[in-house]
């Protein structure tokens, strides 16, 4: 009995120690090497490990390091990114980090579809940060882009905004959040820009991982994933015009579970840029019309994590997206009598497997549901509504991550895209497609100078069968010296509606026809480039030429086709019109960028954009390009204890914007003041702010039309303010 009960007190004593093996408690403060202060909000990530947490606000953290784990890395966008090798020391650890003058070698995601810095991603893309985004005090993604990136520009009029990217627009354009594909409309609109730590900007179809649809580029949102125990966040933004933007986030961490929580709301009225329209005569009359229509938007979105180990986690997560127009009552010329309406839920779930330090594994599931309505009103402000548009989209991405030797870092996994669409003004009534690709890229390391990332995605599409898109990617890096060169090759296949649409205008009377027999739009994208960067500047350059084929847009019945349409079906249209594959483009430009620190707390960045998209068949510019775009920005930024002062002066220059429907947008220029008051104190931060938007009050006040170069007002004044707090 005895020796029993000493066996059961051993093996007690045994498993004690064995818990007490497999988690170390390490507690320790990062502080800003220099001065000393804490440094809130740092990332500390645990090597080969899914484990981490986020420093608070006095720079302290608490990590459970795994059995055998050693090493943690911290990073934080404004300094340098560090290792931490793990001793036998006791106590606090204080670790020190070295500030980061600059945005210059930032962690990216997008290409490579690992972790990776800049100066070791032979696939270019373009990054931009919190710190630049907080301080340019963006409300929204079209607001992001446009102060910061010249190869983006929007243009919107009554049938909503369109966003072009060197050139080519949104339909060539794929939008990421965390990785994953956002579909139907307000794609970027629901995204939440207090939640967003960094933008990443990849040019053309560089990647298999995403999709060689994205013929244009890749637009990825990477939002925060704080892992204090209690982070919330309040952000709020009122501007002229009743711009009103309030955001707050909840996120709670325990040692297994997570929860993240975040509401948005944003608003503004409806404005005028000229009282007038031209009428059939050339004649200016009163009018109404709005060029930009007042709305309502909200949003809200829950995430939960379950983390059962170091290496494996869980997520859920679901959104609720309205939103509402709010135009006038009809009066005149004026003829709209609906709001528009739309809506969109999302739900999606995925995990995350370590299985060792060389195979890592994902799974993600992901919908994205958004119908359209009309809400008709009448003298009453009372009507009735129609659904015009309803798109339910599905996405499952199974990605292995696989270390083959020292060499080869192999990306592998299997996609699968289902569409169905329903559309009462397109006559489109439950139809779908189903899209499956595979994909491979392995990222090579040939020498301490020289790198490679080679990849090939293939796709079968229901209707179009089998096809197939190499990419190949360089990298040749030498004393700050960076040369890249990229060859990819794209592929969209027709959406739903160009393949069903039976569309009659009650405008023109003019018929718009689907075409089943479209083929894909394919292209071969070239990039060429070259950076060089310093720890206190960074210059980079870079070339491109993407050539489009089988472009697909409306062709006019000939009299003959026309006529044997109509005896066909009994129909009396004058004027009707079918998609085809009836045009082919080029796309030639480069790019510029350079970010500089010229001390005492002064910096500049910029970039200039330019591009020749020329739609070859009809001999003229691509629609919605712009040839010529620039923005810059200089920054002042100073601390005194716990108060921290940031100015930032920024601009954007645009030179005419082509639409094959309306002609050109006159050339502008927009220049903002914004000024950012930071106050650290203990478990708090509060970040007043105050600016003004379009300093010189340049407005496009032309008689009403549907090609303005830009909605703003005139001169905009607005306040935010930001709070924090972090336990």
């Amino acid at each position: 009995m005895k020796s029993k009960r000493w066996l059961a007190i051993l093996l007690i004593a045994g498993c004690a120690r064995s818990l007490v093996a497999q988690e170390r408690q390490v507690v320790g403060r990062v502080i800003d090497a220099e001065t000393g202060r804490p440094v809130a909000g740092a990332n500390i990530q645990v090597h080969e490990s899914l484990a981490g947490c986020t420093t608070n606000n006095d720079g302290y953290f608490e990590l459970l390091m795994p059995e055998g784990a050693k090493q943690f890395r911290i990073s934080h966008l404004a300094y340098e990114p560090l290792r931490y090798t793990v001793k036998d020391e006791t106590g606090e650890l204080v670790i020190r980090l070295t500030e980061k003058y600059v945005n210059i070698n930032p962690v990216v995601v997008t290409g490579t579809g690992t972790h990776r810095r800049m100066d070791q991603s032979p696939i270019p893309v373009q990054v931009f940060d919190a710190k630049e985004l907080r301080t340019a005090n963006v409300a929204n993604v079209q607001e992001a882009m446009t102060k910061l990136n010249p190869s983006i520009s929007f243009m919107t009029n009554g049938m909503g905004t369109t966003m072009s990217m060197n050139g080519l627009s949104d339909r060539y354009i794929l939008i990421l959040e965390n990785g994953k594909r956002l579909a139907g409309d307000d794609t970027y609109a629901r995204v939440d820009m207090a939640n967003v730590k960094r933008v990443e900007v990849l040019n053309g179809a560089a990647s298999a991982l995403y999709g060689s649809d994205a013929i244009a580029g890749v637009i990825n949102l990477i939002t925060d994933d704080a892992r204090n125990p209690i982070n919330i966040t309040s952000d709020t933004r009122y501007a002229s015009e009743n711009q009103f933007t309030q955001s707050v986030n909840a996120d709670f961490q325990g040692k297994k579970f997570g929860s993240s929580t975040s509401y948005q709301r944003q608003q503004a009225d409806g404005w005028q840029l000229s009282p007038y329209v031209e009428d059939d005569d050339g004649q200016l009359v009163a009018t109404n019309k709005e060029a930009s229509a007042g709305f309502h938007s909200n949003a809200i979105e829950q995430r939960f994590t379950f983390d059962p180990t170091d290496r494996l986690s869980f997520y859920l997560r679901g959104q609720l997206y309205t939103h509402t127009t709010d135009r006038p009552m009809p009066a005149g010329d004026n003829t709209t009598n609906y709001d528009m309406r739309h809506e969109t839920y999302t739900y999606g779930a995925g995990a995350q497997y370590m299985v060792n330090e060389r195979v890592y594994l994902n799974a993600d599931y992901f919908s994205d549901n958004h119908s359209t309505y009309k809400d008709y009103f009448a003298g009453d402000d009372t009507g009735t509504d129609e659904m015009t548009k309803r798109v339910h989209h599905h996405n499952l991405n199974l990605k292995g991550i696989f270390r083959l030797g020292e060499r080869h870092k192999l990306s592998a996994g299997f996609e699968m895209i289902r569409e169905t669409l329903n559309s009462e003004s397109d006559n489109i009534h439950g139809k779908g497609a189903t899209t499956l690709a595979l994909y491979a890229q392995d990222e090579i390391d040939l020498s301490r100078h020289f790198q490679a990332v080679v990849g090939a995605r293939y796709i079968y599409h229901q209707t179009y069968h089998s096809y197939g898109t190499p990419s190949v990617a360089l990298l040749y890096k030498v004393n700050g010296l960076n040369l890249r060169g990229a060859y990819a090759m794209g592929f969209r296949s027709p959406d739903l509606s160009e393949l069903y649409s039976l569309y009659e205008s009650q405008r023109t009377g003019r018929l718009t026809i689907g075409n089943l027999s479209l083929k894909p739009e394919k292209s071969d994208n070239f990039t060429l480039s070259a950076e060089y960067t310093h720890r206190r500047f960074s210059v980079a350059a870079s070339g491109f030429y993407n050539k489009i084929r089988d472009m697909i847009n409306y062709r006019t019945l000939d009299e003959a086709e026309r006529d044997a349409y109509n005896q066909a079906n009994g129909s009396d249209f004058a004027d009707i019109q079918v998609r085809a594959n009836v045009e082919k483009a080029t796309v030639r430009g480069f790019n510029l960028r350079f970010d500089a620190y010229l001390g005492a707390g002064f910096s500049m960045n910029g970039g200039y954009t330019f591009v020749d998209a020329k739609d070859q068949t009809n001999d003229r510019p691509v629609d919605k390009s712009v040839r010529h775009s620039g923005v810059v920005a200089a920054l002042w930024n100073h601390t005194w204890r716990g108060y921290t002062l940031s100015v930032n002066f920024n601009g954007r220059i645009q030179g005419e914007r082509f639409s094959q429907s309306y002609g050109y947008a006159p050339r502008y220029s927009l220049w903002n003041l914004n000024t950012t008051h930071r106050f650290a104190l203990k478990d708090f931060t509060i970040e007043p702010g105050l600016g003004v938007e379009n300093l010189f009050g340049y407005v496009d006040d032309r008689p009403y039309n549907s090609n303005y170069a830009t909605l703003t007002p005139g001169r905009v004044f607005y306040v935010s303010l930001a709070i924090n707090f972090r336990e």
